[in-house]
């Protein structure tokens, strides 16, 4: 058990970093990681059923990206609208900040906003009397290690197939490889967390005790509470549904409700409600990389990437998965 961010770091071949999806969703290779007996094997994402029992219940991050990346109609400001709030007060993230202090005004299709406050953490309270319409002057918000800009096809395939609920600014991409074919093989049901750009963040101190964790909003229901509840074993799919479930936990169960959570799952943290993972491949010294080594250990992790990055899989977003049973 380590709490040095040095030791969760790697080294990855630029060219193993997928800037487009497969030809097809369940196309993907799925490396799989027996954690009782540190065995790592090869297969597909179609194998999957083959590594569940009856006895798992499969529980999914339905959150649906939103069109977040906005720019001034005059193109020289750019927004990544984190939370574009009902009463018209949006929460962004903006390049170059110089340009939007307190009091300055930006116009995105046609609607007047003015930066009202700064926060804490750089981003920008921006009023909107009058909102953009998303859906017309956004795009999606794609990783920035895919080096380009979101294209036509992105705006299904860097969604799930069960995407739902609006509000996220990056995909649960776990979730990405499944079909609507392989989703109805398996007893399942759903959480919500909205991805925000935090997930992208990499742990910049020395220790991970100094970290503090961005906050993403959830929900989960009581359907899904009672379910989880009565199942007896949980195949959580991404560590988005993972930090759910486990913020979700009281006296060993995990209650209904919605909220934000700000948890940070590292080791030596103990699991409490998820049993099985599927993950895609993590960022170095990520805490979605720190939350996987949690589940298993640092050191298996660390050769199951290994042992990912000299058989070329496919890294990040659009890349290959990860089965930790």
């Amino acid at each position: 058990m380590s709490l040095r961010t040095a030791d969760y770091d790697f080294h990855l071949p630029d060219e193993l970093i997928a800037r487009y999806p497969a030809p097809k969703r369940d196309d993907s290779r799925m490396l799989v990681v027996r954690r009782a007996t540190d065995e790592i094997l090869h297969a597909s994402f179609r194998d999957l059923p083959q590594f569940l029992s009856a006895d798992d219940l499969t529980v999914l991050n339905n959150a649906r990206v939103i069109p977040a990346r906005v720019f001034s109609d005059d193109g020289r400001i750019e927004l990544l609208v984190l939370d574009p709030r009902p009463d018209g007060h949006w929460q962004c993230m903006v390049k170059p900040g110089r340009k939007m202090r307190e009091g300055r005004t930006i116009t995105v299709g046609g609607c007047i906003g003015e930066v009202l406050s700064i926060t804490s953490d750089g981003t920008r309270i921006i009023h909107f009397p009058i909102q953009p319409d998303l859906e017309k002057v956004g795009q999606l918000p794609l990783p920035p290690y895919f080096e380009r800009a979101a294209e036509p096809s992105d705006n299904e395939r860097y969604q799930t197939v069960y995407a739902t609920e609006s509000g996220a600014v990056a995909a649960p991409t776990a979730g990405l490889h499944f079909t609507p074919e392989m989703l109805a093989r398996l007893p399942h049901c759903f959480v919500t967390l909205q991805v925000g750009a935090g997930t992208f963040r990499g742990v910049h101190n020395d220790d991970l005790s100094g970290h503090i964790m961005h906050s993403e909003k959830y929900w989960l229901t009581p359907e899904t509470a009672v379910r989880v509840n009565t199942a007896k074993s949980i195949f959580a799919v991404g560590t988005t549904t993972v930090r759910v479930l486990e913020s979700c936990v009281r006296e060993g169960q995990v209650q209904a409700g919605e909220g934000e959570t700000q948890i940070f799952l590292h080791p030596p943290y103990q699991f409490q409600i998820v049993d099985k993972l599927l993950t895609n491949f993590h960022l170095p010294r990520s805490t979605l990389l720190m939350l996987v080594s949690a589940f298993a250990s640092r050191e298996l992790i660390l050769e199951a990437y290994a042992r990912a990055i000299e058989a070329r899989y496919r890294f990040y977003s659009y890349g290959d998965c990860m089965l930790l049973v």
